[in-house]
């Protein structure tokens, strides 16, 4: 691939488009529980979303050049090329990218104190100190075997938990069940890229998780985290709707809680094609459907969570 050096299309390239699914699910589910609650606010919803999608272009980036200088993106890598490791961006221009991109999140971000107060300033020092060492520092998350913990959290937990938080200004029960379900749907994009680099990941010693419990755990662990992502979340929002009503409204009220089940069906396709090509860069292309997964799961729970708003 020709690519010009600290070009346009290497800082795209850089960013990687594909993952972004996994900033805009947790703050489409995250906006969807504030218009359940009756306190939707466009204006804070798309100040997350922003803040979302810059913090995971700057994780990537951040990712991009650590693992080039800790040497897990050498020439046997079977991912997607990196920017750096290709000579697309030089390490500096790359320190001084990871710093812009923070930057703008910041900026924008402070609109979020108007919302929630000075104490959000907090959520968003802690998001940029987790980008950081999620491959970097002393003890590098990722390496560690708690890649896929951190992904629950950050990605789950804080963005659908403090994206629904700045526009309700509360925190009921619901919003930590289904953050912690959405966090289990984004991380199976981690999950695939972790089952794909398993070997070169033990030889560079990056001890992930399925490096360390092996390639069958990991393809269990895939379909297992989608699975029960889903399960709960209908059982958590069958339990809401029965606790605020003592029938349900409709019929349709009813089945509209099913609809984030239709997920399964996507995810044990993409399941099945794991199971059948195991390894090697074929695994590529099951990265765009699971993003793809990702987003169709937080649409049908956001729907639910719209059409059962109260």
């Amino acid at each position: 691939m020709e690519v010009e050096k600290n070009s346009v299309k290497a800082w795209l390239l850089a960013a990687r488009p594909k993952t972004l699914a996994a900033a805009v699910a947790p703050v489409m589910v995250g906006s969807s529980l504030a218009y359940y609650f009756g306190s939707f606010k466009l204006i804070p919803a798309l100040a997350c979303l922003f803040f979302a999608v810059m913090m995971q272009i700057a994780a990537n980036l951040i990712n991009d050049l650590y693992d080039f200088l800790k040497g897990s993106d050498g020439e046997n890598r079977l991912g997607p090329k990196r920017a750096t490791a290709q000579g697309w961006i030089d390490p500096k221009s790359m320190k001084r990218g990871i710093g812009v991109v923070v930057a703008l999140a910041s900026l924008v971000g402070c609109i979020l104190i108007y919302y929630a107060g000075y104490e959000i300033i907090l959520v968003g020092c802690f998001c940029v100190v987790f980008a950081y060492f999620y491959t970097s520092g002393p003890y590098p998350l990722a390496y560690n075997g708690l890649g896929d913990v951190a992904v629950v959290l950050f990605f789950g937990l804080i963005a659908v938990g403090f994206t629904c938080y700045v526009q309700l200004l509360a925190w009921p029960w619901l919003v930590t069940v289904v953050g912690i379900t959405t966090g289990m749907v984004v991380n199976t994009l981690l999950i695939l890229n972790n089952y794909r680099d398993r070997d070169t990941d033990k030889l560079s010693g990056k001890r992930t998780i399925i490096v360390l419990l092996g390639e069958k755990f990991g393809r269990h662990l895939y379909f297992l985290s989608g699975l029960i992502a889903v399960v709960v979340a209908y059982i958590s929002l069958v339990y809401e709707e029965a606790a605020n009503v003592e029938i349900f409204r409709s019929s349709s009220i009813s089945f509209s809680i099913s609809f984030p089940m239709i997920y399964i069906l996507f995810h044990c396709l993409t399941w099945r094609k794991i199971c059948q090509i195991r390894e090697g860069e074929r695994l590529n292309s099951l990265i765009g459907e699971t993003s793809r997964n990702m987003l169709i799961f937080s649409v049908l729970l956001s729907v639910s969570l719209i059409v059962l708003c109260r």
